[in-house]
């Protein structure tokens, strides 16, 4: 089974599941890395090349091709959850659990991460701190959905969400 973080940026996808990798000895996959590996560019060049439809469908075949593997940590892009595929495939072999925080929360790790501003393009075309409410406001009903665990990351520091999700995990896989 895989662990499969969904949320929004700056919600701790990525480095939550590294950490977690790491203590359960699995492989951590990042989809916004891999797919920037793949195409040999940044996500930003990619959507500024070829649009977010483009980004999109490459997003859909690596989401498809990781799932269908065992045992990883999986961190897919924030928006990747929108497309119900997506979501259908990592629910065949994994445990999604949505990393959420406060707005306020979100806008100050955003504002911290370098990331944010260099790599990642905005998605309404507003700066990346403009447009967060509108964008949580939209996905906190498909994350919501998608996901079969809640966890918010908001008051919590790092090793203390890595702790929930691997109690979460383990009561999910004695359940079985």
């Amino acid at each position: 089974m895989n662990i499969v973080l969904i949320g929004y940026r700056g919600a701790g996808k990525s480095v939550v599941g590294r950490r977690l990798a790491g203590q359960l000895q699995r492989e951590f996959v990042d989809t916004d890395d891999l797919i920037e590996e793949r195409l040999g560019a940044p996500i930003r060049a990619i959507v500024e090349s070829n649009g977010w439809g483009h980004f999109r469908s490459a997003e859909k075949r690596i989401i498809e091709e990781i799932s269908g593997r065992d045992h990883l940590v999986i961190a897919p892009g924030g928006g990747a959850v929108l497309d119900a595929a997506n979501v259908t495939a990592l629910k065949r072999n994994g445990l999604i659990i949505w990393l959420k925080a406060d707005w306020q929360i979100l806008r100050k790790r955003m504002a911290e991460d370098s990331r944010t501003f260099a790599q990642r393009p905005t998605l309404t075309g507003k700066g990346a701190l403009e447009e967060l409410r509108d964008v949580i406001a939209i996905r906190d009903g498909i994350y919501e959905r998608a996901a079969e665990v809640q966890i918010d990351t908001s008051a919590l520091n790092v090793k203390e969400v890595v702790g929930g999700v691997l109690s979460i995990f383990r009561k999910r896989v004695k359940g079985t």
